[in-house]
């Protein structure tokens, strides 16, 4: 079976990622900024239940030291890397109006949501193209977000980074269909998670109000199995797609 990195797979959207691919039997290695002993015991504890090879790494994505030391790691445990998914983002540390943000905030959240992203993704490429072997199916999958295209002018610098996630899928996709390895984006909406957490009781209301066609919270399980989907190849002859999973909150409606 096919091994996948997933980033930012130690907490929300990515342990719903995590969780879900193992179960579908897939050999994972995830990373967080940290790596906690409660994260290490949950790799342990996921590849005891599901009989698949799970691996915890430490990783800044915004530093390239940093990924490269991921990579390495990674190949060594796993022997080839066929699934990349690009799930490690932050939001703001503090919401504000777009004449308030900090330049320090945009580069934080340019850095870790867009720079580090592309920048995994040229190196990750780079080793898989020089690998001639593996037979399993390859791709690459960025987690968007909907705040791509939705505009939310107290969090601007994080719709600027999803929006650049939205040109790199593009890009990648065109680069790398020579070689065989679609791109995809996934684009949540509104997820529960810690991410969320602070706006619960304000998606409640707008939920039960009809901001989402199917009106519940969306979760991580449900991103999970759409990445799943996507790394078994069943969409293989698509690349450059852009797949919502926003309980219809995109579609538009008079």
């Amino acid at each position: 079976m096919a091994s996948v990195l997933v980033t930012g797979g130690t907490r929300g959207i990515g342990a719903g990622i995590v969780d879900t691919l193992v179960a579908h039997g897939f050999n994972v290695g995830f990373c967080g900024r940290s790596l906690r002993p409660e994260t290490e015991a949950r790799a342990q504890a996921l590849s005891g239940t599901y009989g698949v090879k799970v691996r915890a790494y430490a990783c800044d994505i915004s530093d390239a030291a940093s990924r490269e030391a991921l990579l390495d790691a990674f190949t060594a445990d796993f022997g080839s890397l066929e699934v990349l998914v690009n799930n490690a983002g932050i939001a703001p540390k503090v919401r504000c109006d777009l004449l308030d943000m900090s330049e320090e905030s945009f580069e934080e959240l340019l850095r870790t949501n867009l720079q580090g992203p592309f920048f995994l993704t040229q190196s990750a490429a780079r080793r898989m193209i020089a690998d001639a072997k593996t037979t399993e199916f390859r791709c690459i999958i960025n987690i968007g977000s909907v705040s791509a295209d939705y505009v939310s002018v107290n969090r601007g610098e994080y719709c600027l980074s999803k929006a650049g996630v939205a040109m790199a899928t593009k890009l990648w996709a065109v680069r790398l269909a020579d070689a065989q390895i679609p791109v995809y984006e996934l684009r949540p909406g509104v997820i529960r998670s810690d991410m969320t957490a602070g706006v619960a009781e304000k998606y409640d209301k707008m939920i039960a109000d009809g901001l989402t066609l199917q009106k519940r919270w969306g979760t991580p399980a449900d991103v999970g199995r759409a990445v799943a989907a996507l790394a078994t190849g069943s969409l293989a002859y698509s690349t450059g797609e852009v797949i919502n999973i926003d309980g219809g909150l995109t579609v538009l409606r008079f």
